[in-house]
């Protein structure tokens, strides 16, 4: 089972809701997804920054810094810059501090460094595109951007994509992905099929049912 797949598993189960929601938007869906659980868990931000590090190093984009808008950003910055040992971090306020120097950006401060805006939802894609003018006017040169879930909705791909130009925009999953992924959790149907060494999606600890959900003893529903 690959990390890619261990921290879809994670997002389905920890961060993916169904219901009625009203979303920052100001729209409404009949589903909800809160990354924050997924990466702020232990194991859900080390799968994180190797999934975006993964997806980094494919690339010939050759940053010195990940970051993006604060908050949704922040553990996914941090994730990336401590599992990948050599990429600084930065975060964007949502506007500049009334005190002190009064910076919008914090931490990795280099100008003209070669960057990477990151970001965990992309519905809109107004707080990556903040991210991304924020980052410029400070004076990075922004190679890529990626969001780790994109709801493909409310034109939030071409509004990163005419932003972002020339760098490229890259989606880690779909919100149709992790919707897929958190149904075949939850139906009763499936069946039972456990394979060998599967390791409880909540803990890590040697599953011992994957129906509905692959979960150890402790965790088992």
């Amino acid at each position: 089972m690959t990390r890619r797949k261990d921290l879809l598993r994670l997002l389905a189960a920890k961060s993916f809701k169904l219901g009625d929601f009203k979303l920052s938007s100001g729209g409404t869906s009949d589903y909800y997804i809160d990354c924050r659980t997924t990466t702020l868990d232990a194991k859900g931000s080390r799968l994180t920054g190797e999934v975006f590090l993964d997806v980094i190093r494919q690339q010939e984009w050759k940053p010195k810094a990940i970051g993006g808008l604060t908050m949704g950003a922040d553990p996914i910055v941090v994730a990336v810059s401590v599992v990948s040992g050599d990429l600084d971090g930065f975060l964007v306020r949502k506007a500049e501090k009334q005190h002190g120097t009064g910076q919008r950006i914090e931490g990795f401060r280099e100008k003209g460094a070669r960057v990477v805006i990151v970001d965990d939802v992309c519905t809109t894609g107004g707080s990556t595109v903040q991210a991304i003018e924020a980052a410029r006017e400070f004076g990075f040169e922004v190679v890529g951007v990626m969001c780790l879930v994109e709801r493909e909705e409310a034109k939030g791909r071409p509004n990163v994509e005419k932003a972002a130009t020339p760098a490229p925009f890259i989606s880690v999953f779909t919100a149709k992905d992790v919707r897929t992924e958190h149904v075949m959790q939850n139906d009763e149907t499936s069946p039972g099929i456990l394979a060998v060494g599967a390791t409880c999606e909540i803990c890590g600890h040697l599953a011992v049912t994957n129906v509905p959900r692959i979960r150890c003893e402790a965790h088992q529903i």
